[in-house]
């Protein structure tokens, strides 16, 4: 049991079975039109939290936050980053991988990582799509990594590393709602 779930929840995810597990959770109630999200596992950067909540409200993308962060979430440099826009985009916190995992209903989950072989570039995304990201200092647990429907890495040059979180969530967002014709305005 996840601590500070209550009891009459949906059972705890089970990540036993790899591709399918989240789907075993309990259907999240579906919108009139599928809406993208966007999900970061563990932050640690508020600042970078701030930029992704920005990010949502710009192009219409729910963010989900899955706890622990590394930071209060009453941090002033989230609200400092985001701005005003943390007003306009919908947040949805989860104590963990389990309470999230509830969440994903019937939706893909993709995550993007440095250890992905497809690009997002050559991948089909669909409406309802969720974006994971992991921490910024390790990304996600092995047990996260085996759940999700596709990993995705995002094309860098070999000398680097890898990208901020908050660039990373926003050329992935950009093109998922490129190719799905869900871009605003």
């Amino acid at each position: 049991m996840v601590r500070g779930r209550r009891s009459d929840g949906p059972p705890p995810l089970s990540i036993s079975e790899p591709g399918i597990a989240h789907r075993l959770a309990r259907p999240a109630p579906r919108r009139q039109s599928p809406r993208m999200r966007i999900a970061l596992y563990e932050p640690e950067i508020a600042q970078n939290v701030g930029a992704v909540l920005r990010l949502g409200a710009c192009l219409g993308a729910a963010v989900d936050l899955i706890e622990p962060m590394g930071f209060a979430w009453d941090d002033r440099r989230v609200r400092r980053t985001a701005m005003d826009y943390i007003d306009h985009v919908e947040i949805k916190r989860h104590a963990g991988f389990e309470a999230f995992g509830a969440t994903i209903g019937s939706s893909r989950l993709l995550l993007f990582t440095t250890k992905g072989r497809q690009s997002p570039y050559q991948f089909a995304f669909l409406p309802d799509d969720i974006l994971l990201f992991g921490k910024e200092s390790a990304g996600v647990p092995a047990r996260v990594a085996d759940i999700c429907d596709a990993r995705l890495r995002i094309p860098i040059r070999p000398q680097v590393r890898s990208m901020n979180l908050a660039t990373s969530a926003a050329l992935a967002l950009g093109e998922a709602l490129r190719q799905t014709a869900t871009l605003p305005g």
